[in-house]
C-alpha cells in the first residue's frame, strides 16, 4: 500500500506559499487525476467515481471545469446504476468503507467489467481486511491501475479554514447519555481522521495539545471528549511517519477546544465585513444573489455571485470593522476613477468637445477590459456595504452591539437590560435572545428564582427561546456570589469615532479606531501535550501540561514562550490588509497557513 503525498512541507527547504484551498484543489487536480494519465491516446479521457463525501470533498475544491481540464470526461455517483464503458478507464476517489469497497468489486470483476481499468484513490487509510478483501479477487487485481491513499478527508471553506462536516457531532458527543451509543466512538474517530488527513496533505507533524479537564466531583464524560479526540489524532498522525517525506519530528501546533473556553464568541455580534454579510444578508453558504438591470429592458434579473478568495476586494475587506470597509471602498472607487482611463472617459465624457487622439483611444480601449471587471466588483462591495450599513441602522444594531460589549466587560447590568427591553419592545426577536444569552452567561445569578423568568418575559421570548437562555446559563453555572469579569475595562466608547476612544494594545503597534470592536476570545487554560504523554507512557497516561502561552519549537527543543491570542483577533490580521497596486485596486496576494496551526 503506497501513500500519497504533497511536494512540499512547512519542514522543508524552498516552497511555494499557497492557500490552504488551492493547495488542496492542487492534490485533488495534479496529485491524484494527473498521475493516471498515459501516453495513451484510447485512455486520454476517463470517468470520476465518487461516494456522497467524496463529491463534497471535490466541490470544496475544484470546479467542474478544473475537472474537465485532467481528462475527465464523465463524473458519476458510486451508488448509482451507470452505463458500462468497457473502453474507458476509471477513477475511483471513495472512502474505504467496506459498503464501497462491495459497489467498487461489483463494477470491475467478472468477465464484463464496467471498465477498462480502474484507479483508486482512497480519502483515508483503508484498513487491512478490505485490502486483503480486494486482494482475494483475483479477477479485479490485473484490471487495478493505481491504488492509493490519498488521505485527503476534509472540507475547505476558506483560504485558511475546513471543516469536518458532521452536522450531528454537537448531539452525537455531549447528548444526554451520549457516551452510552455507538455514535459517540464512531463521530469521535470520524472526526479524529478527518483532522489527520489534513497534516498527511500539509506534511506537518503536530505538537497535539487538548483543553485539560481539571478534577471535580461535577465531571462527566464531556470533560474528556478533547482528550479523547487528541489522543485519536496523534494515533493516526503518529502513523504517517512511513509516508515519503513526512516529517519525522514535531512541526507545528494542534490545539483541540472546546465550546466551554468561550461561550459568549458564537452569539456576540460580530462587526466585521464578513460577519456582518453572513449575520444581516440572506446568503447561501458564500453566495449571494443581486439584481442586475435587465438587457431587454424588462424588470431586473437575479445574479448569483460568490464571495471567496478569488475576488481580491473580498479578500481584503472581509475581516476589517464594516465602517472601516465602506471607508476603503469610497477610496478605492475615487482611486480608481483618477487613474484609469476608461474611468476618466466615463467620468468626463470629453465634454470639452476635443478630439481624441488616436494614442488615447487605444489607451481606452485597452483599459476598457479592466475596467468592467474591477467597476463589477467595487459596485458588488459598494451595494453590499451600503445594504447591511441600512440593516445596522433600521435595527439598531449600534445600541445593541454597545450593550452587548458592555455587557461583557463589566460596563453594564440588569438595569440596562431593563431598560433596553422596555424601550426596544419591537426589536428582532432573535436579537434580544441573543443578548440574554450574554447576559445569563456573564451574570448567571440574575436568572436564579423567577428572575430570569420575568426578564425573559419581558423581552417577549417563547417558551423555545427561553429554554435557549436556561441552556446557556447551566453551561454557565451558577454562583451566590456575583462573578467579575476577567477582563473590566474601565474606557468608554462614545457614539461616534473620536481621539480618545482609541485603544492602544500593549502587544501590537496598531490601534484600535472603531467602537464595538472591543470584544475579541481569549485562550487561558491549561493544555496538555498528547506527543508527551505518548513519548512518557507509550501511548497512554498523563502527560505535562503546558500553559496557553506555550508552543513548541519545529525541532522539538526546549520550548518558547510567547502570548497566545485567538485567531479571531480585534487587530486586523496581517494578511487581510490592504495591498494597493498602481491602479488602486488591491491584488490578492498568496499566503502560507504558516507553521503554527490552532
Amino acid at each position: 500500500m503506497s501513500f500519497s503525498d504533497s511536494e512540499s512541507g512547512s519542514h522543508g527547504g524552498n516552497k511555494e506559499y499557497k492557500f490552504f484551498r488551492d493547495f488542496t484543489r492542487d492534490r485533488l487536480l495534479h496529485e491524484m487525476l494527473g498521475s493516471t494519465k498515459t501516453d495513451d491516446p484510447r485512455s486520454a479521457w476517463k470517468v470520476l467515481i465518487m461516494d456522497k463525501v467524496t463529491v463534497k470533498v471535490m466541490s470544496h475544491s475544484c470546479k467542474m471545469s478544473d475537472i474537465t481540464d485532467q481528462g475527465i470526461s464523465l463524473v458519476e455517483d458510486l451508488f448509482r446504476r451507470r452505463e458500462p464503458l468497457p473502453s474507458m478507464d476509471a477513477i475511483y476517489f471513495i472512502q474505504p468503507s467496506k459498503e464501497n469497497i462491495v459497489m467498487f468489486l461489483s463494477d470491475m470483476s467478472g468477465r464484463e467489467p464496467l471498465y477498462n481499468k480502474a484507479y483508486v484513490f482512497f480519502s483515508s487509510s483503508a484498513p487491512k481486511q478490505l485490502i486483503n478483501h480486494i486482494k482475494s479477487d483475483v479477477s479485479v487485481l490485473p484490471r487495478i491501475g493505481a491504488f492509493r491513499e490519498m488521505n485527503l478527508e476534509y472540507f475547505p471553506i476558506d483560504s485558511q479554514a475546513f471543516m469536518t462536516d458532521q452536522d450531528g457531532a454537537l448531539r452525537e458527543l455531549y447528548g444526554v447519555e451520549a457516551d452510552k451509543s455507538r455514535r459517540f466512538e464512531a463521530s469521535l474517530t470520524l472526526m479524529a481522521t478527518r483532522l489527520a488527513t489534513v497534516f498527511a496533505s500539509l506534511k506537518e507533524f503536530p505538537f497535539v495539545r487538548y483543553r485539560a479537564a481539571k478534577p471535580s466531583e461535577e465531571s462527566t464524560f464531556r470533560d474528556s471528549i478533547p482528550s479523547k479526540l487528541a489522543a485519536g489524532v496523534w494515533h493516526m498522525v503518529s502513523q504517517y511517519k512511513s509516508i515519503p517525506n513526512f516529517p519525522q519530528r514535531e512541526t507545528c501546533e494542534l490545539l483541540i477546544l472546546d465550546r466551554n473556553v468561550d461561550h459568549i464568541a458564537p452569539v456576540i455580534h460580530e462587526w466585521t465585513y464578513d460577519a456582518m454579510c453572513h449575520d444581516l444578508l440572506e446568503m447561501d453558504g458564500n453566495k449571494y444573489v443581486i439584481e442586475v438591470p435587465s438587457k431587454s429592458g424588462g424588470p431586473p434579473q437575479e445574479k448569483e455571485v460568490l464571495l471567496e478568495d478569488n475576488d481580491p476586494v473580498w479578500l481584503e475587506l472581509r475581516h476589517v470593522h464594516i465602517a472601516d470597509a465602506s471607508e476603503r471602498l469610497y477610496e478605492k472607487m475615487t482611486t480608481f476613477a483618477s487613474k484609469n482611463k476608461a474611468a476618466q472617459m466615463q467620468q468626463h465624457k470629453y465634454r470639452d468637445g476635443g478630439e481624441i487622439s488616436t494614442r488615447e483611444l487605444q489607451k481606452i480601449v485597452q483599459a476598457l477590459p479592466k475596467y468592467n471587471e474591477i467597476m463589477e466588483k467595487l459596485q458588488l462591495h459598494v451595494e453590499i456595504a451600503g445594504k447591511i450599513n441600512l440593516q445596522i441602522r433600521d435595527m439598531g444594531l449600534r445600541d445593541l452591539g454597545q450593550l452587548e460589549q458592555d455587557l461583557v466587560f463589566g460596563d453594564a447590568g440588569a438595569k440596562e437590560v431593563i431598560s433596553y427591553l422596555r424601550t426596544n419592545k419591537e426589536d428582532d426577536p432573535e436579537n434580544k435572545l441573543r443578548m440574554l444569552m450574554i447576559y445569563a452567561f456573564v451574570y448567571p445569578e440574575k436568572f436564579e428564582g423567577d428572575k430570569g423568568t420575568k426578564l425573559m418575559q419581558l423581552a417577549k421570548l417563547s417558551e423555545k427561546e427561553m429554554q435557549v437562555v436556561k441552556n446557556m446559563q447551566m453551561l454557565a453555572g451558577s454562583s451566590a456570589a456575583p462573578k467579575k469579569p476577567k477582563n473590566n475595562f474601565s474606557l468608554k466608547f462614545d457614539n461616534a469615532k473620536t481621539k480618545h476612544a482609541a485603544r492602544k494594545d500593549k502587544t501590537d503597534d496598531e490601534e484600535e479606531t472603531w467602537q464595538l470592536f472591543r470584544f475579541f476570545p481569549v485562550l487561558e487554560d491549561e493544555y496538555v501535550c498528547m506527543n508527551e504523554t505518548a513519548a512518557k507512557s507509550g501511548g497512554s497516561g498523563e502527560g505535562s501540561k503546558a500553559g496557553s502561552e506555550s508552543t513548541s519549537n519545529a525541532g522539538g527543543g526546549p520550548e518558547r514562550r510567547a502570548p497566545a491570542h485567538s485567531k479571531r483577533s480585534r487587530r486586523t490580521p496581517a494578511w487581510a490588509r490592504q495591498h494597493h497596486s498602481d491602479d488602486g485596486y488591491s491584488r490578492s496576494t498568496l499566503y502560507s497557513l504558516g507553521p503554527h496551526i490552532a
